[in-house]
């Protein structure tokens, strides 16, 4: 299997439980690697892959009109965006708040899942 990986991908995010947190959108990380199809490299086409550029504008759209309160459920709804909307086989994703508290550089979750 081949790989994709978007690295320090930054977006606004309502996430958070709060009343900080809910005040404002907030500013994440987000580091994001997911399987695609051996072919893709063997054709040289763009049609026989995941095209990260669509990935990209697809997270973003869903973070601007959604809100949760974990960064967790945020996780797995990415990660099943990937699964349903785009057939990776296999993702994993970071995803980090950076200066949340103090002293702390970044707080976040890891998740990696591939499909059943």
């Amino acid at each position: 299997m081949d790989f994709i990986f978007i690295d320090d991908m930054q977006v606004d995010a309502w996430v958070g439980i709060y009343p900080r947190e809910k005040a404002a959108p907030q500013r994440l990380q987000i580091d994001l690697t997911f399987g695609v199809p051996d072919i893709a490299a063997a054709n040289d086409d763009i049609g026989d892959t995941i095209d990260y550029a669509e990935v990209i504008a697809r997270i973003r759209q869903e973070l601007s009109g959604k809100r949760f309160n974990l960064l967790e459920t945020l996780g797995e709804h990415i990660v099943a965006m990937l699964f349903d909307e785009f057939g990776a086989p296999w993702v994993k994703i970071s995803i980090a708040k950076a200066g949340i508290m103090k002293d702390v550089k970044r707080v976040g979750v890891f998740i990696e899942r591939g499909r059943a």
